[in-house]
């Protein structure tokens, strides 16, 4: 992700200090997907609108949509790509496609998302509330034991030792349940009014530019702040 490491990629500064916040930035930094996983996300929303807006008509919309996410497959099956970000978008195409097909109306494809960020807005906030952090998860996921044995489950659960870091992983896990809550509180009234253009706006905009906006946020937290680590145990 070539936005978001500029964000959290760790500085010469604190890339040898012993800090919470240089040992999250650089782990986020490796675990964050890529910027052209996320414009694959987003191209069946706009064909969607697109064509809607055209035809109004929902199974037009919707096979455009899956006509789009097929095609970005096909492109990354035949560079030998990772298809991971197609096949993610093409599962919630699918859903989407489920429940606009089932329901007839185009803004029905809104709502999974709009459930989705309801759910991990929640999530993300009971896990602060618990004390066990989802930052602080992501931190751990991309821990060196972790990548040499997929298996090994200490390192998912041994950052909770230092408090230092999981209170930093609370603020940051803080600034995702604002993400979501944010895209729930402008998406929620849009699909109850039936506004389908504007849901394919508001969708594409609070998905990767709020979610840079976010990392900027993380971003000015981490360097700002000089916890030192303590029972933690870093994996050079």
């Amino acid at each position: 992700m070539a936005a978001s490491d500029d964000f959290l990629a760790p500085s010469p500064v604190f890339a040898d200090a012993h800090t919470v916040e240089s040992l999250i930035r650089e782990r986020l930094s490796s675990a964050l997907g890529g910027a052209r996983g996320s414009f694959e996300t987003a191209l069946p929303t706009v064909a969607f609108v697109v064509a809607w807006s055209w035809r109004h008509d929902v199974k037009v919309a919707v096979g455009a949509s899956v006509a789009i996410v097929l095609i970005l497959l096909i492109v990354r099956l035949a560079t030998r790509q990772t298809p991971r970000y197609v096949l993610t978008a093409l599962f919630a195409t699918a859903v989407a496609a489920f429940f606009a097909l089932r329901s007839g109306k185009a803004e029905a494809a809104f709502l999974p998302g709009i459930l989705l960020s309801a759910g991990y807005g929640f999530g993300s906030l009971l896990s602060v509330l618990v004390r066990w952090p989802v930052v602080g998860f992501m931190v751990a996921a991309a821990d060196p034991l972790i990548k040499q044995d997929p298996q090994a489950l200490t390192p998912l659960t041994s950052w909770r030792r230092d408090r230092g870091l999981v209170a930093v992983s609370q603020r940051l896990t803080m600034v995702l349940v604002l993400l979501f809550a944010v895209r729930v509180v402008i998406m929620f009234p849009l699909y109850l009014a039936g506004q389908v253009a504007l849901l394919g706006v508001a969708k594409i905009a609070l998905g990767w530019p709020a979610y840079l906006c976010a990392l900027a946020v993380m971003g000015m937290i981490l360097m700002r702040g000089k916890t030192p680590l303590a029972s933690f145990e870093t994996q050079a």
